[in-house]
């Protein structure tokens, strides 16, 4: 039997008490597993309807188990045992924590730059592909199916033989695919992408890795009746009053690896609750914590501390904290429940993205010529360019560090963040994440990084649709060799520029603060970037 511990201590432990017995009063557990729509009021309840099978999918997935074994199998037989998934947001995020967990390779190819998508086109003798996208018209997945169909082509592999779809059915994704003789596996489509973990999207790539998905639905299915259990103990009514019942309202979550087993939970949660609670100038941000041992997290957070399977024999800290165990299939369906729950306590709708789109809009407008022209720069400060956007915070400033100054002079000392968002190659950049934790300390607010364009499908809801109290840092580069997309009138490193200058535009019309560093030497300008942000520069 798979336990679930969810032990809160100070406004964390009050928030519990306050609004725990009301939330079982309500039956607001029954209610979220009997797909009650009209948990989360009127304005949200046709969303909501569509949006609730992920609450039984611990059974209804069964039947990919055998599928996907099957699948496996014979590629093995072929020789292929690489697999390499093309998804972004919640379609990648949870088959990267599920194969990391299990310790089995997965290529998770969720970006759109040049360098990172040409760098896992290799080994395609032994390589399959898995091109996931619920609604079957993501333009990143798209030009990346396109690139591994031409690549399987010219190596004189039959791309039908290598590329497994997932989509929703009836999806323009799947009816190309069936056309050209690919596999397709339809996933549930009234399950939203973040809450997809345990749908096709979740189980087919990790599957195909070498993960036991019955495992992880079998870990889910035995937490299921306990969770919506309308009970004082249930721990996913535990922890969404923890997250979303402070009061005064603690926005900020802290999600700190204290020895969990589950490889990368804090990034997965980190976009189920962005995405999910960010709008309506409301939300709570999610502060995945690198270094756990820097300085104490602000008045303003709550630290969710991500301890072993079976608990953590230490006490919760003082001020608001949460330890949060458990076999990762349960937390998963733990984790979408109380995001869930927060989302009614905080008056939203948790399963609409509405700002996720308004960014996806502007970056066709730019590639289509209809938006603004491109940004204009500022100064140029040694390999790196500098301009601004949404106000005239930046003050005549000509230098590197004095843009960064000015930028953290917007900063909101009791309630802001600062975003980085880091339009760079993820696989060659990795050590720049780093950074976040160096500017925490240097500013002491939150600070979250997120590598574009990823985290525009899943945090970059809340940087447009949660509290106006963030500012913004956009690191961009010119990628070692350009690729274009066959059969599209764009190349891979425009249509990334279309996406970092849409993103930055609709930040700014908000009147958010947006500092953009191009990189015009890669190496030199992010050691340029890296020394400004820690404050380092001599």
């Amino acid at each position: 039997m798979t336990s679930l511990t969810v032990t809160a201590a100070g406004a964390a432990a009050d928030a519990v008490t306050g609004h725990v017995p009301s939330l079982v009063t309500d039956a607001v557990a029954s209610r979220i597993f009997a797909r009650d729509a009209t948990l989360w009021g009127p304005d949200a309840q046709e969303e909501a309807g569509k949006r609730l099978s992920w609450v039984g999918l611990p059974r209804s997935s069964r039947h990919l188990v055998g599928e996907v074994a099957a699948l496996r199998e014979e590629l093995r037989e072929q020789g292929v045992d690489r697999v390499v998934l093309c998804g972004m947001g919640g379609s990648s995020l949870a088959p990267e924590v599920i194969c990391a967990t299990a310790g089995v390779p997965l290529v998770v190819l969720d970006s759109s730059h040049p360098d990172q998508v040409r760098a896992a086109a290799v080994d395609l003798g032994r390589t399959v592909v898995v091109v996931s996208s619920k609604s079957g018209s993501t333009v990143e997945t798209d030009s990346q199916r396109r690139i591994f169909e031409q690549a399987f082509s010219d190596a004189g592999i039959d791309p039908a033989q290598r590329i497994v779809v997932v989509t929703d059915p009836g999806s323009p994704l799947e009816q190309d695919a069936r056309s050209k003789g690919q596999r397709v596996v339809n996933a549930d489509p009234d399950v939203g992408g973040r809450y997809s973990a345990l749908t096709a999207f979740g189980l087919v790539p990790s599957g195909l890795a070498g993960v036991d998905i019955e495992v992880l639905l079998d870990d889910a299915e035995s937490v299921a009746d306990l969770l919506a259990e309308d009970d004082e103990a249930n721990p996913a009514l535990r922890l969404g009053a923890a997250m979303g019942g402070t009061d005064p309202l603690r926005d900020k979550i802290y999600l700190v690896d204290h020895g969990t087993t589950a490889r990368g939970l804090g990034d997965w949660a980190e976009q189920l609750i962005a995405e999910s609670t960010g709008k309506q100038g409301k939300g709570l941000l999610p502060v995945v914590l690198r270094s756990p041992g820097h300085s104490a997290p602000p008045a303003d957070a709550t630290i969710v501390r991500l301890v072993p399977d079976d608990g953590d024999e230490s006490a919760p800290g003082a001020a608001s904290t949460v330890d949060v165990g458990g076999s990762l299939g349960a937390q998963f369906l733990l984790w979408e429940t109380a995001t869930s729950v927060a989302g009614r306590l905080l008056g939203i709708n948790p399963f609409d993205q509405p700002d996720v789109e308004s960014a996806k809009q502007a970056a066709r407008d730019l590639m289509s010529g209809d938006g603004a022209a491109a940004t204009s720069t500022d100064a140029s400060d040694g390999a790196v360019t500098i301009a601004h956007h949404g106000g005239d915070w930046l003050g005549g400033a000509t230098t590197l560090d004095g843009a960064v100054e000015a930028l953290l002079g917007q900063l909101d000392p009791e309630h802001g963040y600062v975003a980085v968002m880091a339009y760079l190659d993820r696989e060659a950049d990795t050590p720049f994440a780093e950074v976040a934790d160096a500017l925490a300390e240097r500013v002491q607010r939150p600070v979250t990084f997120g590598w574009g364009p990823r985290f525009l499908h899943s945090t970059g809801q809340y940087h447009k649709g949660g509290p106006a109290t963030g500012v913004y840092i956009q690191v961009t580069d010119v990628p070692q060799q350009d690729l274009p997309v066959p059969g599209r009138d764009f190349t891979l490193g425009e249509f990334i520029d279309a996406q970092s200058g849409g993103d930055a535009r609709v930040l700014a019309d908000q009147g958010r603060p947006v500092l953009v560093l191009h990189l015009t030497d890669h190496d030199a300008g992010l050691a340029q970037v890296t020394d400004a942000l820690r404050g380092t520069r001599g």
